[in-house]
């Protein structure tokens, strides 16, 4: 009498009953269960579809290289047009604006970066800006010409500004220059196109108090301090980074308001509030923060002048 479980032949080979009656097969003289069999199987099948899936991968990479070259088309054409439109709204100004960089021995070299860093910020300012003044860099040399050199090898292609070695008593004439400081007794309360306003690039935490204030006076050239304290109200003192002085100045050239330059631009960390009589403020004096700006020690980073040509 046959036994009544019928042997079968499959591609693996004979089958067998593994433990708990599970059915077997022989492969390369091992024996594999039906769950490995399956497993197998499926490897199998996966390798001989991998140059299908290969190629279509290649269509659907091709296809969105396709759509993005569409994209990138279309958008260059949108901003080529913005572009061409912001360079017809950009009017410059005659107005100077220098950064005297002849304190480089008075500072440690990590003031030294954060002046970098401001006059980084000041430069993207102004590419920005709707009406850019004629920015000069004077004095350039030691420590921070080794700073930028190290850390923005393209300041070298930077557009739309005067570099200069000398000092700036030698390259604007000394009855055209007007150097603002905080300690000066005289207030600005209108910008002169005729002359070149200097800011004093030295980040000195308060170790070099009224030192550009009698520099001006050694050369004999006129000083001035911003209309800061006829607006603003400041729980600091009233110098500022030499990003912020040269940002405020660029505000008042488009709002020609010297309120509206000054809280568009001062941290909220100086506690600007309005003076009475020249702007709104709340009731109980509320600290007004129309913009929160970096520290004026500038820690951020700033934009790179490729990301600046961008933006313009």
């Amino acid at each position: 009498m046959e036994d009544s479980s019928v042997k079968s032949e499959a591609p693996g080979g004979p089958q067998e009953n593994g433990p708990g009656g599970e059915k077997t097969n022989s492969v390369g003289g091992e024996t594999l269960s039906k769950r490995q069999r399956k497993k197998l199987l499926k490897q199998q099948k996966w390798e001989e579809e991998r140059d299908l899936r290969k190629q279509k991968r290649k269509q659907k990479r091709q296809q969105r290289q396709r759509e993005k070259g569409d994209e990138d088309e279309q958008q260059g054409e949108g901003q080529s047009s913005s572009r061409k439109r912001l360079r017809r709204d950009v009017t410059p100004s005659s107005l100077r604006l220098l950064v005297d960089c002849s304190f480089d021995s008075l500072m440690m070299i990590k003031d030294v970066r954060k002046l970098h860093k401001q006059i980084q910020r000041c430069y993207a300012e102004n590419r920005r800006a709707p009406h850019p003044v004629q920015f000069y860099l004077t004095s350039l040399g030691g420590q921070l010409k080794q700073s930028m050199d190290e850390r923005d090898q393209g300041w070298v292609n930077w557009k739309d500004i005067s570099i200069k070695t000398e000092h700036y008593s030698e390259v604007v004439a000394k009855e055209d220059l007007v150097y603002l400081t905080s300690d000066s007794p005289n207030v600005l309360d209108e910008l002169d196109h005729k002359k070149a306003y200097v800011i004093g690039g030295l980040v000195d935490h308060n170790h070099h108090k009224g030192i550009t204030f009698d520099k001006a006076k050694e050369l004999g050239i006129n000083h001035a301090q911003l209309p800061l304290s006829s607006f603003v109200k400041m729980n600091s003192r009233k110098v500022l980074a030499v990003n912020h002085v040269f940002e405020i100045i660029i505000a008042y050239l488009k709002t020609g308001d010297w309120r509206e330059a000054f809280f568009s631009v001062l941290p909220p960390r100086k506690g600007a509030v309005a003076v009475k009589g020249k702007g709104a403020v709340d009731h109980d004096g509320t600290t007004i923060q129309e913009k929160d700006e970096e520290d004026s020690d500038c820690d951020s980073e700033p934009d790179t002048p490729e990301q600046t040509e961008k933006k313009a």
